[in-house]
């Protein structure tokens, strides 16, 4: 009886372990850092409030997100994906600028997942509302301060870079666009 018990107990402390073991598996870790340089002058769009890399700051640099999940939570983050606009280059998922009027956004690089999430959609929820976008580029967590980039640090893991046509279905006020926790889904 005495054996039974102990082994119960060493069996339920491998399960925890293994779980903890699975969690800590999923976490993502930094992958690197880049550092920093002015852009040339001009060569940064500050639309929409955005950051221009700075010479010298080291910026931390992913190659993974947070795992997906069925309401995955995120950062709603504002981009123009119109031509000149802050969001650079045209899309990387049809290599075409689109109207900052659509619903679409940019994932960062391991919800991106190599393309998996070209033109398909996506659910956002926010503000006590959801609207459904259609992911169009890569919000790059693995590289940036460079012209290919706008000359803007890379993003963070966790971003969902959204059109105007986004936060406004939302609800958002404009004075409170630029940065707000949300969750996000993919649509079936």
């Amino acid at each position: 009886m005495k054996k039974q018990a102990v082994s119960s107990v060493f069996l339920i402390l491998l399960c925890i372990i293994y779980i903890f073991a699975s969690v800590e598996a999923q976490t993502c870790r930094p992958s690197g850092t880049i550092r920093g340089k002015n852009p040339p002058p001009g060569q940064c769009n500050t639309e929409n409030d955005s950051d221009c890399c700075k010479d010298g700051k080291l910026y931390t640099t992913y190659i993974c997100s947070p795992p997906v999940l069925s309401h995955t939570k995120a950062t709603l983050t504002l981009n123009s994906f119109q031509a000149g606009g802050d969001g650079g280059g045209p899309s990387e998922c049809d290599n075409q600028y689109h109207s900052d009027d659509d619903p679409v956004v940019a994932l960062s690089t391991g919800w991106f997942n190599n393309k998996s999430r070209c033109l398909k959609y996506i659910n956002v929820y926010g503000n006590g509302r959801s609207v459904r976008a259609k992911v169009v580029d890569e919000c790059d967590s693995t590289m940036g301060c460079d012209s290919d980039h706008d000359y803007q640090p890379p993003c963070p893991n966790n971003i969902v870079d959204a059109s105007k046509a986004v936060w406004k279905a939302l609800g958002v006020p404009e004075s409170d666009w630029g940065g707000m926790d949300i969750y996000w889904s993919d649509t079936n």
